[in-house]
């Protein structure tokens, strides 16, 4: 186990590429918490972290000797926690299909757990981490307690800014209608999904103090040749039919269902502009979503 050492003050390190969405459902057995599908946290999460690793360098992977990770889904971010750790990486999430594909990862093993109820005993481990979970938790400080617990060094928090999301795209009207559409689902969503850097303060409630924040944009492009996934997308923009999905969400704020139609009948309109554009491999996108590696040490208590 690495000796552990008092957190110096935060700071803010720019390091690269990751992302998220929410496209979430509510759990019978957990209604708090919500889920992904398998498919959705491949797509979102493909690509993350192979770029660069430099904003995991606090997390002192290479000298773990036990890590669990916390509302692990399919084991996107587990993969790379046991690429870079010669220690045991367990996975937890509720959704035992999920974990299903958490189990194939090398190296990893998976357990089904409540993220604030861990099915542990206290100082388990010596890193708890999580990616793009808090900001699905109507209460992250109890989670990050919950996880200060377990761990006996080190609890880290993976999570995106929603809020800050930059689109561009050879279609001009689409940057404007994703942010107009990302404005009306942060209204509506019923938890913080623009956690970004402020989970320290779910930290602090927690009584950790934060040792080091650094972040790290996820990036992710579309461009000739069109992957079949992309193709999706653009036909799904089209029929108005990915708007759909969380027209609960954007009609639970400030939006009006005359306002939502107006938006839904543009969303189509840009749809088919990306489409005819992909039809002359024109069409280029690009999207950056920052996250923040947040990271405490659990004995500071």
């Amino acid at each position: 186990m690495p000796g552990r050492k008092k957190c110096s003050s935060a700071t803010v390190a720019k390091a690269h590429p990751v992302r998220t969405d929410p496209l979430l459902l509510e759990t019978p057995q957990y209604p708090f918490v919500r889920e992904f599908a398998a498919e959705y946290l491949r797509r979102t999460r493909e690509g993350m972290w192979d770029d660069s690793r430099d904003a995991l360098a606090p997390l002192a992977l290479e000298s773990r000797e036990r890590i669990l990770d916390v509302g692990c889904g399919t084991g996107e971010l587990s993969r790379v926690l046991a690429a870079e750790s010669p220690g045991t990486v367990i996975g937890c999430d509720v959704d035992s299909t999920l974990l299903e594909t958490a189990r194939t990862r090398n190296g990893v093993s998976a357990v089904a757990g409540n993220a604030l109820e861990l099915p542990f005993p206290d100082d388990t481990f010596d890193l708890v981490v999580c990616q793009a979970l808090l900001i699905n938790l109507p209460d992250p400080a109890a989670a990050v307690s919950e996880f200060a617990r377990v761990s006996n060094d080190l609890v880290a928090a993976i999570e995106p800014d929603n809020a800050a999301v930059e689109i561009a795209s050879s279609v001009d009207r689409e940057e404007r209608l994703e942010q107009r559409a990302r404005q009306a689902y942060l209204d509506g969503v019923g938890t913080d999904v623009t956690l970004g850097s402020d989970a320290n303060e779910a930290f602090e409630s927690a009584g950790l103090e934060v040792c080091e924040t650094r972040s790290y944009d996820h990036v992710r492009t579309i461009s000739p040749p069109y992957e079949e996934h992309a193709l999706t997308v653009a036909r799904r923009k089209a029929t108005g039919a990915g708007l759909a999905d969380d027209r609960e969400t954007l009609l639970a704020g400030e939006l009006t269902e005359a306002e939502y139609g107006d938006l839904r009948s543009s969303w189509r309109e840009m749809g088919r502009r990306v489409i005819d554009q992909m039809q002359t491999e024109a069409y280029r996108r690009s999207e950056r979503v920052p996250f923040y590696v947040t990271v405490g040490r659990a004995d500071d208590r």
